[in-house]
């Protein structure tokens, strides 16, 4: 994917890893940044297209679609933490949860598909986590929904692969936004993630694992389970 002169919408703009991402682009020398977040209001960034969209509102996205047209750079971002369990969890916000990270992911991308198709293939970019691949306590619903990011991620890029279509997921462990503002161990600076999302995107890659303990829980997966999660609880404080 060459950035230089490609036309990309970003979901989550307005904050965050959003933000870092329409400000790395228009840097590396995107035409055209398309900022997409619920209310356009909050989109604070100069030189961009403010697009209303929300995740869970299909008639939305596919106005967004049509809006944005000339899109050959897709970069799925947004996304919510709600701090549930999935067994004694407030269900109503578990399937909220579900609803935006697998199915409102998978809505944007149903939308766009066919406008990258017809621009040539372009990219897609799917912001995961390490949490794709291990569950924690008190956020075991979020786990679940990454999870099923990882696999949409996957199901995507072998249906658009016939298209030209690059789908890239990109694994992180705990970056210094706003949605991690109760967490209190280290945290990734959003620059330095954005950064190894768009050099492993111009690179052809289709998986970026940002931060050592995302190589670390991925590598966990060859393990027995028994012992990962019992590695990982003797590595807390």
């Amino acid at each position: 994917m060459d950035i230089v002169g490609s036309v990309a919408l970003v979901t989550g703009a307005n904050r965050g890893l959003g933000r870092e991402f329409v400000e790395q682009l228009r840097e590396r020398g995107a035409k055209k940044v398309y900022a997409a977040a619920r209310d356009v209001g909050t989109v604070t960034t100069p030189g961009v297209v403010p697009v209303a969209l929300d995740l869970l509102d299909p008639a939305g996205i596919e106005r967004a679609a049509r809006q944005a047209g000339d899109v050959t750079l897709l970069v799925n971002n947004a996304g919510i933490s709600t701090g549930q369990n999935l067994v004694r969890g407030d269900l109503a916000e578990v399937r909220r949860e579900m609803e935006t990270h697998f199915f409102g992911t998978l809505a944007v991308t149903r939308a766009f598909a066919d406008v990258l198709g017809r621009n040539g293939g372009g990219a897609i970019v799917n912001v995961l986590s390490a949490l794709s691949w291990f569950s924690w306590n008190g956020a075991t619903s979020y786990s679940a929904a990454k999870a099923a990011e990882w696999g949409l991620t996957a199901g995507t890029r072998v249906e658009l692969a016939d298209q030209g279509t690059q789908v890239l997921g990109v694994h992180l462990g705990a970056a210094d936004t706003d949605m991690m503002g109760d967490y209190d161990g280290p945290l990734l600076k959003p620059r330095d993630v954005v950064a190894a999302a768009l050099d492993g995107l111009a690179e052809g890659a289709v998986e970026v694992l940002v931060d050592d303990w995302s190589r670390t829980v991925k590598a966990g997966l060859a393990q027995d389970p028994a012992e990962f999660y019992a590695a990982v609880a003797a590595a807390q404080p």
